[in-house]
């Protein structure tokens, strides 16, 4: 999600209901305590109680492995005025694996343990401390032992992407380890992973047990999911797709925040880039994406996006 999740996507997306909180990208600490415009430019919202236009927690997350350089940005964060922390070891970037940091710790738990250890000792109870993990680097061995050190370190609540490093982003999603997992821990456990649509929520709680799960690429794929979710569990009916009319909506309301304070060919680039994810489970978004691609003006870009969809073409004629 590095490069796609900013303040502007979550005010957006936290307009609509469902969304509990929402989590940073990470800001990357390698052996020095950070100065504050570097958490508030991955954290703007800490100026506004930590908390998104519409009200929403924004959790800050951490990356690193140095638990002394972890502890000193924990309690700086906090001066910040940070509400929760959540530490990251799910990365699968080879930049980031290989200066240390994301997934390389699951190679060993105790490292693990020590960097949450750090950071929940840091803010000494004042905010929570939170993990995110995969099920393993290269395997799966250290599954259980690795969701045990991060809850031994003080984290209190675990999200769990159903996939070791090495699997990255490819399907499936092993949503019944997470059940192997939740069996191990006294405290929350999140799914996360290949969560796309309604009925893969429904397959992924089913395997795992969890209720509550976490979105990622999916939720820019469909605004609405986390709608279309919670609507199900309060109600047990099922909301109709997200038209297109209301992605190309979204998308529109992003490129007018962020053109002013970007030039308009890094927000075409940002737009092609939200709108690659959303082509992967939307045909009119494929369509789109089709004609878009090349498309380097921003007008013309934002046009093609508000232009009558195939469907609504044939019907009309």
């Amino acid at each position: 999600m590095e490069g796609v999740i900013d303040a502007v996507t979550r005010e957006l997306l936290t307009r609509h209901e469902g969304l509990d909180w929402t989590v940073t990208e990470f800001v990357r600490v390698v052996d020095t305590r950070l100065p504050p415009r570097v958490f508030y430019k991955h954290c703007p919202e800490l100026r506004d109680a930590a908390v998104t236009p519409s009200g929403v927690p924004v959790h800050l997350q951490l990356l690193g492995s140095d638990p002394e350089a972890l502890a000193a940005n924990a309690r700086q964060a906090l001066a910040l005025g940070a509400t929760s922390l959540d530490l990251n070891f799910g990365c699968p970037a080879k930049t980031v694996n290989r200066h240390d940091g994301g997934a390389s710790l699951l190679r060993d738990p105790r490292r693990v343990e020590r960097a949450v250890a750090a950071v929940a000792g840091a803010v000494e109870g004042a905010i929570p401390v939170t993990a995110k993990i995969r099920l393993g680097f290269a395997d799966r061995r250290l599954a259980l032992a690795c969701s045990e050190a991060a809850e031994a370190g003080g984290a209190r609540h675990l999200v769990v992407h159903a996939r070791t490093r090495n699997e990255g982003y490819r399907p499936p999603a092993h949503w019944e380890w997470i059940a192997r997992i939740r069996a191990r821990l006294s405290i929350p456990v999140i799914a996360n992973g290949d969560i796309w649509t309604l009925a893969d929520y429904w397959k992924a709680r089913s395997l795992s047990g969890c209720e509550d799960v976490m979105l990622g690429r999916a939720v820019l794929a469909d605004p609405l999911l986390a709608r279309r979710i919670r609507h199900w569990q309060r109600t047990g009916a099922v909301l109709p797709a997200t038209p297109w009319a209301e992605r190309a909506e979204i998308l529109t309301r992003y490129a007018e925040r962020q053109r002013q304070g970007l030039p308009d060919k890094v927000v075409v680039s940002l737009l092609k880039q939200w709108l690659n994810i959303m082509r992967g489970q939307n045909g009119e978004a494929a369509s789109r994406f089709a004609t878009l691609r090349r498309e380097t003006r921003l007008t013309a870009f934002l046009e093609g996006l508000d232009a009558p969809s195939l469907d609504a073409a044939r019907q009309a004629g």
